[in-house]
């Protein structure tokens, strides 16, 4: 094995050091450690704040799906944890899988210590089982329940035998336990709350949220409630008495500007000095880069790619090095061309590609009656300019009614059309209104990347 690590080319080793850094989060966003103003900066310092300044803290991550908000709070948790080993506690909550309230008291409790609701419910139980009131002591050998020791002075009174299991899975019971041990067993402790997928807390009658909040309004308490969305309006879902109790801060994670997207490619793409890779090697490889990078071809590659894929979880998909030729041993700008027509592929082109001669007429036809301000089109309609086109042109490609209709059809089922509403179904194909599922720009792409497309069509485009 040793041998066979010493004839790795150092392409190989570059080419597994850059698919790495892309899997690995902490390292894409550690350039935003560096500067003051951005999002990391500006988190850590409010969570650093709240913990040693012991303060109650509110504040919410807004931002597209891939814009690095997940993976910043993150990259500010591990570094805090690092700090503040036995002062920060985290917990972590998903609206996806824990909206329900008592679902998210239980998760909550599993956190931070998975044995209460087990020995609860079985106490429960074999109180059950004799006579159905009384009390329940736990002794001192228990091990401790969201951070708190078990002594005999903790008990509970049960109600009766059938409400002996309600009592415990009611939201005010297990609310109100949770509460009673944070602020006396977790008063030395700051507990960070991770509420991912925020607006889905944000709906019902959002008990949680308001207990949570409410929480922290106590002076022996010291926690920071941090919910992450992609809904930019998500805090106008919250109820009046929710958001009376919410801090209003808010970061937002917006697109990478230019500079930026250079900044994070030549960090993710750069190859370390002190590496196990050739040192000779290392430096051509980071000279070549440069170069790309300051080229004004490779600047517009990404002003086109950041065009429709703006967060920095696309520009992490943008992986040029699977491209990268190992015999070669260094990126190009063809690698990177060819990485962007990969991610460029879009399936309605690809279905106008395949068209036939016919179907492409059909589809310029269903453009022009939009352009002629047509509301609503059905085969009928598609078929009389169909024949005003051939007229006016004199073209040889004329077809008969019903080879056009199973062009038509083939259309639907290619998902190219569609029919306007679900009405009509009793009627016939051919009299149900349609309307086209692609746009103008498409359509012309696919017809100038078609081989087959008569010039009439191109022409009847541009006018």
């Amino acid at each position: 094995m040793g041998r066979e690590k010493e004839k790795e080319k150092p392409s190989e080793k570059a080419l597994s050091l850059l698919r790495s850094r892309l899997s690995d989060p902490n390292f894409i966003f550690k350039p935003l450690s560096d500067s003051p103003d951005s999002n990391y900066s500006k988190l850590k310092f409010i969570i650093s704040t709240s913990v040693t300044e012991a303060c109650n803290n509110s504040i919410l991550l807004l931002g597209p799906r891939g814009s690095g908000k997940v993976a910043v709070l993150e990259l500010v948790l591990s570094d805090l944890l690092q700090q503040y080993p036995e002062v920060i506690s985290v917990i972590r909550l998903n609206g996806l899988l824990h909206s329900d309230d008592n679902c998210a008291l239980k998760r909550i409790g599993w956190q931070r210590g998975s044995i209460y609701f087990p020995i609860a419910r079985m106490a429960l139980k074999w109180a059950s089982y004799h006579g159905g009131v009384g009390l329940i002591c736990f002794p001192v050998s228990y091990p401790t329940i969201l951070g708190v020791a078990w002594d005999s002075s903790i008990c509970w009174p049960l109600a009766k035998r059938n409400t002996g299991r309600k009592l415990l899975d009611s939201y005010a019971w297990n609310i109100n336990f949770c509460s009673q041990k944070w602020e006396c067993g977790l008063a030395h402790k700051t507990i960070i709350f991770v509420l991912d997928e925020f607006d889905f807390f944000a709906q019902g009658k959002q008990r949680l949220l308001y207990s949570l909040l409410d929480a922290m309004q106590s002076v022996n308490s010291q926690s920071v409630v941090i919910g992450v969305s992609c809904r930019l309006d998500v805090d106008q879902l919250l109820e009046k008495r929710v958001r009376s109790r919410f801090s209003h801060r808010k970061l937002l994670f917006l697109s990478p500007s230019k500079e930026e997207t250079e900044r994070f490619m030549e960090h993710i793409l750069s190859l370390p000095v002190d590496s196990s890779i050739p040192h000779n090697y290392t430096a051509e490889f980071n000279g070549r880069l440069k170069k790309i990078i300051s080229d004004e071809r490779f600047k517009e590659l990404i002003n086109t790619y950041l065009s429709f894929n703006f967060t920095i979880g696309h520009l992490v998909r943008f992986q040029a090095v699977s491209y990268m030729d190992l015999d070669v041993g260094f990126l190009s700008l063809e690698n990177f061309k060819t990485a962007l027509s990969s991610n460029q592929r879009q399936p309605k082109l690809e279905c106008i590609r395949d068209c036939s001669i016919l179907e492409l007429y059909m589809l310029v036809c269903m453009k022009r009656l939009e352009v002629k301000e047509h509301n609503s089109y059905n085969f009928f309609s598609v078929m009389t300019e169909y024949k005003s086109i051939h007229d006016s042109s004199q073209t040889s490609d004329n077809y008969a009614a019903n080879v056009c209709l199973r062009a038509f059809e083939h259309l639907l089922q290619r998902q190219l059309i569609s029919f306007i509403d679900n009405k009509g179904h009793n009627q016939s194909v051919e009299f149900r209104p349609v309307k086209l599922l692609i746009s103008s720009a498409e359509l012309h792409q696919g017809l100038k990347s078609s081989h087959q497309c008569p010039a009439i069509l191109l022409k009847l485009m541009d006018r």
